[in-house]
């Protein structure tokens, strides 16, 4: 395997991981910009990520399932297009402190100078 075909495959295997551990962070963003249905949420991440970052609907909704358990998300009905009722999720108080904990111990670090000026050093 030559080293351009290794490159490929770590980088692969790396953003998937990464991807994975993201997915809750975008789903909270997403709701942070208001009340949305799945469908909605889904089109955030994929645009918003600039196509990096897809999620399955049924994945949404386990992963809503589980937000609303713990008190991080809710939900209310609102119409639907031309059909039954749409669950429009939302982040509760509680999610809304834990997005802005997260983002401050989390997402912050990467505005330090010394950190953007190691990821935008050359080799």
């Amino acid at each position: 395997m030559g080293k351009n075909e290794l490159l490929v495959d770590l980088l692969n295997a790396w953003e998937e991981t990464y991807k994975k551990g993201q997915l809750t962070f975008w789903i909270f963003l997403s709701l942070k910009d208001g009340k949305k249905y799945v469908e909605e949420i889904k089109n955030f991440v994929e645009e918003e990520s600039n196509q990096t970052m897809t999620c399955e609907s049924q994945s949404l909704y386990r992963n809503l399932r589980k937000f609303q358990h713990v008190g991080v998300v809710d939900f209310e009905a609102g119409e639907g297009n031309k059909g039954p009722e749409r669950k429009y999720y939302f982040l509760t108080d509680l999610g809304n402190s834990l997005l802005d904990s997260f983002t401050r111990r989390n997402i912050h670090l990467f505005f330090n100078e010394k950190i953007k000026q190691l990821l935008n050093k050359e080799e």
